[in-house]
């Protein structure tokens, strides 16, 4: 996460309300309250679905998509360290993938071969606390997971994006608009206080 300074708002406070929550609740992130709350808010997920989580690691997020989809469900969840199983989750595959390596596409493919319904990426760029660079990593990644939501997604899916206010923002979502029909941009409030980060969501891709 990028460092606070004076015009960045709340500082980070490691052990705040969420964190303690997530504890409570039995999730490995405070993260998990993020995608909860966009879930809740926009009925993207129904039982049986098949998800892609990108950036999955902890694993809050799967935590909660595998709630939503159900034991009938498919969650597909990567990161570039791995993922400590998820006994009660039996509905869960996870795997050590790099979304910016050249055979991720093939690997991702050979893990599961099939369309999704959604495709979710919190994946953050390793911060230099230079905010154009570190805007530009984030557009980076978050392109790439658009690109994997646009070859893999299902006519319809969704497509829910972390990234960093600032920089070619606005061109990144024109590239969303594109190819969903509805696309909203959203802070969930478990977002800390110090954070840029947003979350876009692109509804119903577009056939």
């Amino acid at each position: 996460m990028v460092g606070t300074g004076p015009d960045m708002g709340k500082p980070y406070r490691p052990k705040d309300h969420y964190f303690r929550k997530a504890k409570r609740e039995g999730f490995r992130a405070r993260s998990a309250f993020k995608i909860e709350e966009i879930l809740k808010r926009f009925q993207v997920l129904k039982k049986s679905a098949r998800v892609l989580d990108l950036g999955a690691a902890p694993g809050g997020f799967l935590q909660v998509i595998a709630d939503a989809v159900g034991p009938s469900g498919t969650v597909i969840g990567v990161d570039v360290v791995p993922i400590k199983p998820l006994p009660s989750c039996p509905q869960v595959k996870t795997a050590v993938l790099d979304v910016l390596a050249e055979d991720f596409d093939q690997k991702l493919r050979a893990l599961y071969g099939g369309p999704f319904d959604a495709v979710i990426s919190d994946l953050a760029p390793k911060t230099s606390g230079i905010r154009s660079t570190d805007e530009a990593r984030s557009l980076n990644l978050a392109g790439k997971a658009l690109e994997v939501a646009q070859a893999r997604g299902r006519p319809g899916s969704a497509f829910i994006s972390k990234l960093f206010m600032g920089g070619d923002f606005e061109e990144f979502r024109g590239r969303v608009c594109l190819a969903y029909e509805e696309v909203k941009v959203v802070r969930p409030e478990a977002t800390r206080g110090a954070s840029r980060e947003i979350y876009l969501v692109g509804l119903r891709k577009r056939g």
